[in-house]
């Protein structure tokens, strides 16, 4: 592999949020590579492409790229991107949902071993247990040979459906957590997985509403835990669910850094180690000012880095500002970051504040973080510099432990359904 690989656009027109996953993965047998997004009308292919769901299917052995469309005109929203899951049998699963305006799961599965040939698409219908309130998100998980996929449905909590075939069907589960609603939604979790447990960091509400506190738990063996080993449901997923405030604290509202007091949390990412360490990516505003109005983003975002040793034990740092929100409207939206599935002392991170020398950048550049002390120093090496474009969202491609696809969407974003980005791929080198 080359020291310096190039930089390969693989779809021309697609952005994705960030409650999905995995929203890209490698089979390593072929060494191909599938990416979900959505188009938009800003992007090439205008009106007549936005809202396919689409997966760019990448060859990276050759380098080259097809895109399939799952689902035309589907919905122009980042939201709606597809969760990606490699089954035993060599076929691909896609699970997708639009962004609350229906209440219906969908999925496809593939010819074996081929991303770009699928089956009918299905649906689970919700709306008998969400009053026509509306489901969003999709994140494929495994526990003791179950399928899990986990998503915002009843009352806007985290609820799940389960699927002991692999996904070819689906029932409902129950709820992982309860509590009453404030404002839009209840609250935005992030999963991680190794077959046996099943890691989350959670918040309370969204952010724009409530002044977050950020929270973790795991499931194992049907229950729900603290980060400690102390059991919070015993039958977790299965029938009346705790709030999540009885999970493990770990990075608190109003708690200060620095001097500096953080707010209004929000979860990023979360990767479990094959040691049983976790590490998580948390954002926070920082400052005194408790609530904006939507028509001004929140100047300073920061970037928060936690990590679990094995046993329970939480380390947390701030580790870089993020820059000011990165639309009006959208107060805590940052540029994210992604921490490197096979390596949790690997970060790579989005922002407009140069992280060696805090001065302010033009736009969005994609940083490579590497820490050797659990997050309290970090080393900083750009992967992009002197952009004429945002460069954001940047996804570590699980799959292949030998090598780092690392994703990122570039362009124009001004709202979660209008966007002119191009999905670009630098394939690194493991380590880089």
């Amino acid at each position: 592999m080359n020291a310096n690989p190039p930089i390969l656009t693989v779809n021309d027109n697609g952005a994705w949020c960030w409650f999905q996953d995995e929203r890209a993965l490698v089979d390593p047998a072929t060494q191909t590579l599938v990416v979900g997004s959505i188009s938009a009308a800003e992007g090439p292919g205008g009106e007549g492409r936005s809202g396919n769901v689409e997966l760019a299917v990448v060859d990276l052995r050759a380098g080259t790229s097809r895109v399939v469309v799952l689902h035309e005109a589907f919905e122009t929203d980042d939201h709606d991107v597809p969760a990606l899951w490699r089954r035993a049998d060599g076929r691909w699963l896609a699970v997708y949902t639009k962004h609350k305006t229906d209440d219906r799961t969908r999925w496809r599965v593939s010819e074996p071993g081929d991303p770009t040939r699928w089956g009918p698409e299905r649906e689970f219908d919700w709306s008998g247990l969400t009053g026509g309130a509306g489901v969003t998100y999709s994140n494929l998980r495994s526990m003791g040979g179950r399928l899990y996929c986990f998503a915002r449905a009843v009352n806007d909590d985290q609820c799940a459906l389960v699927s002991d075939d692999d996904g070819d069907t689906w029932t409902y589960a129950g709820k992982l957590f309860t509590r009453p609603k404030v404002g839009y939604v209840n609250g935005y979790t992030r999963y991680a997985g190794d077959g046996k447990r099943i890691d989350l960091v959670t918040t309370d509400h969204h952010p724009r509403d409530y002044d977050n506190s950020i929270y973790h738990g795991y499931l194992e063996n049907g229950a729900l835990h603290r980060s400690d080993g102390t059991i919070v449901d015993a039958a977790a997923v299965s029938g009346e669910a705790p709030s999540q405030v009885e999970l493990t604290t770990i990075l608190e509202a109003g708690s200060r850094w620095g001097g500096v007091r953080m707010s209004h949390c929000w979860t990023t990412d979360i990767r479990r180690g094959e040691d049983g360490s976790v590490a998580a990516v948390l954002t926070a505003r920082a400052g005194e000012e408790e609530h904006l109005d939507r028509r001004r983003a929140h100047p300073d975002l920061r970037f928060f880095y936690a990590r679990m040793a094995p046993g329970g034990t939480w380390t947390v740092n701030e580790f870089a500002k993020a820059g000011a929100g990165l639309m009006p409207h959208e107060e805590d939206y940052t540029g994210l970051a992604s921490i490197d599935p096979y390596d949790l002392d690997s970060v790579y991170v989005s922002t407009t504040v140069d992280p060696r020398d805090g001065s302010a950048l033009a736009f969005h550049e994609i940083f490579h973080a590497r820490t050797e002390d659990d997050g309290a120093t970090w080393t900083w090496t750009p992967v992009t510099e002197d952009s004429a474009v945002d460069n954001l969202r940047p996804i570590a491609a699980p799959g292949d432990p030998s090598r780092t696809p690392l994703l990122w969407f570039r362009g124009t974003m001004t709202a979660s359904q209008h966007y002119d980005c191009e999905i670009v791929l630098r394939d690194l080198p493991r380590g880089a």
